[in-house]
């Protein structure tokens, strides 16, 4: 079956379109755009109306896409922003109307639970290995049966800590303390001790593999399976804070979009190598958004209704 999932993220709407035969994916489409639907819910707890127009914009560009192609059904899921606000769900319910996607607002495990099925598609992880997605309103933790879902965020931690281009040291060191805080207070110390391993998903994990490889563009067979190791990882993130967010928009392989939150992604990945003591992550390109596909096969066929609740109420 062919089908599209789309994921409605903090700081990008993604679009997968791919024939799912017998449990294995096989990609047809893939396409990002960094809306930062996010922007301003971690203070007002609402979707705002300049980010809900990015959305809308890029919502409409992958219908046609996906009908284009072929796609049979339409899942698409939300996360910690549309999670955050107030106006979320009713949100979703105009997507639904307005689009004909299917919808589905995932709590923190299901998002870890989608998140382990779509890194799974490529490979099943070892025992003991921590999965990592660092979203932009949360980062979700996985090591075999635990998980969590963190309010750690690129587009949060940007908009409560780094306030100056570049941010100063005393904002740094802020904002690091926060994630050191928020992992010491809720990652238990006998799950701390099994992880020998760690696979890393999402846009701060690729774009750092892909600086870190010194790619002139973005690759994501090369990105794909990349070996990012602490001080790699420790590295990139001293030169982005160096620089203010004008320049980072200019680096060889950054999206330049993601620029002005990717510091923060940045110690949020620092930080958990560290409280975890690992040397290296791997970076996949296998994650919620393969999960999501897996779940859009599973669908039953599209039924026309009534508009959902809210679904002209939103916002």
């Amino acid at each position: 079956m062919r089908v599209a999932a789309v994921d409605l993220g903090t700081n990008t709407t993604r679009l997968l379109v791919a024939d799912v035969v017998d449990g294995n994916l096989d990609e047809v489409h893939r396409e990002t755009r960094i809306t930062r639907l996010g922007e301003g819910v971690d203070t007002r707890r609402r979707l705002l109306p300049v980010p809900i127009a990015r959305v809308r914009n890029a919502l409409s560009d992958y219908r046609r896409t996906a009908e284009s192609l072929g796609a049979e059904r339409t899942l698409l899921v939300a996360t910690s922003a549309v999670r955050d606000a107030e106006n979320g769900e009713a949100f979703l319910g105009e997507i639904e109307w307005s689009y004909a996607f299917a919808t589905r607002l995932l709590t923190g495990e299901e998002e870890a639970a989608m998140t382990v099925r779509g890194v799974g598609s490529g490979r099943k992880p070892a025992p003991g290995t921590l999965i990592l997605d660092i979203g932009g309103g949360s980062t979700e933790l996985i090591v075999d049966e635990f998980h969590i879902s963190l309010d750690l965020g690129s587009v949060r931690h940007t908009e409560r800590y780094l306030h100056s281009d570049p941010p100063t040291t005393r904002e740094l060191a802020d904002c690091a303390d926060s994630v050191r805080s928020l992992l010491a207070e809720y990652v238990p110390d006998d799950v701390r001790a099994r992880v020998t391993d760690a696979i890393g998903v999402a846009g701060t994990l690729t774009t750092l593999a892909a600086l870190d490889l010194a790619l002139d563009a973005y690759d994501r067979e090369r990105v794909h399976g990349h070996r990012l190791t602490r001080e790699g990882a420790r590295a990139q993130l001293e030169r982005l804070a160096s620089l203010p967010v004008s320049d980072r928009r200019e680096l060889p392989a950054m999206e330049p979009e993601r620029a002005p939150v990717i510091v923060a992604g940045a110690v949020i990945l620092s930080e958990t190598l560290d409280h975890f003591r690992l040397d290296a992550i791997e970076v996949s390109e296998r994650d919620i958004l393969d999960g999501a596909a897996f779940a859009a096969a599973e669908l039953p066929a599209p039924d026309e209704g009534a508009a959902p609740p809210g679904a002209y109420t939103c916002c």
